[in-house]
């Protein structure tokens, strides 16, 4: 995409610097953050475990470069207010890389909500067998099924489901959670359900099973089904009285293409504050009180 061309890479580990630089063409391999971050680069974006991106994220920004950040932005709202502080502070754009939130599909599904009538259920489903998790059924415990790494099956999956709940219909009025947990402590699935005035909505997440069941939005007058959360492929409206209406859509081959393209306008446009924010603050609240009422505890929520 001509908005964004990389630059450099960041690693650890020299060889596997060079080897992700050569897969990917990419001329600069650091394993020093710092000599990193001084080089000529106007942002980063940081996939690094949940728990290292608040100080990779406010060095990045002390730095005053732009930061792209991986979803779950956060350990908890703690971190993440003060990851936008520090933005704020330093003038730069700190988004989130929640693909729903830029995918078109979900656009799609808001503007034709008024179809289904009076809105009274949402089920978002987010159920992937993890790769790794074969290997930890044989004992080995790679840091995708590491709790002391921040990660739980929320952190991973769940949290595509409920910022998409909070970005639609806002902060509910009261969360019920529920989850399993592995035999290390490490959340493998769950369930947030989200009361709202006048209807429910249920985060249905998993990194231990699949599903093949679409997500719905329940209305009086019809529903409306999506294929797929963090990577929509399909959008459809069942009318109460059987008629189905597809909805023109077509999925990106990638589509990181969109969060991408949207953090180069918001740089470009100097919109260091943006409706973003609050949805990654608010999602960060929601997956608090989850973990809090599933005794899902981290060490990082002690440091802020």
């Amino acid at each position: 995409m001509p908005e964004v061309a990389v630059h450099a890479v960041y690693s650890r580990k020299q060889e596997t610097g060079d080897t992700f630089a050569g897969k990917h063409n990419i001329a600069n391999v650091y394993t020093d953050y710092e000599e990193f971050l001084q080089s000529d680069i106007d942002a980063v974006y940081i996939a690094t475990p949940t728990y290292a991106h608040c100080p990779q994220a406010l060095k990045a920004m002390e730095y005053k470069k732009h930061v792209l950040c991986e979803k779950i932005m956060a350990v908890n709202e703690k971190e993440a207010s003060e990851m936008f502080r520090c933005a704020q502070k330093n003038e730069v754009v700190l988004l989130e890389a929640m693909r729903p939130d830029f995918d078109p599909a979900f656009d799609l599904v808001k503007e034709h909500l008024r179809k289904i009538g009076k809105l009274r259920r949402v089920t978002l489903e987010y159920c992937q067998y993890s790769s790794r998790y074969n290997r930890f059924r044989q004992g080995e415990v790679l840091n995708a099924f590491n709790p002391e790494l921040s990660n739980a099956a929320i952190m991973d999956i769940g949290v595509y489901c409920i910022h998409t709940l909070v970005r639609l219909l806002g902060m509910p009025e009261e969360i019920k959670a529920f989850s399993t947990k592995l035999k290390n402590g490490f959340e493998g699935s769950g369930v947030v359900l989200m009361q709202y005035h006048d209807m429910m909505a249920e985060a249905i997440y998993s990194k231990i099973t699949d599903s093949v069941n679409p997500s719905i939005f329940l209305g009086e007058e019809g529903s409306i089904l999506i294929e797929g959360v963090a990577k929509p492929q399909s959008v459809e409206i069942i009318y109460r009285d059987g008629r189905r209406e597809k909805i023109s859509y077509t999925p990106a081959g990638n589509n990181m293409v969109y969060e991408l393209r949207e953090f180069a306008r918001l740089i470009s446009e100097k919109c260091t504050r943006h409706p973003y924010r609050e949805y990654s603050l608010d999602t960060a609240r929601v997956v608090d009180e989850a973990r809090r009422q599933n005794g899902i505890v981290f060490q990082a929520d002690a440091v802020l």
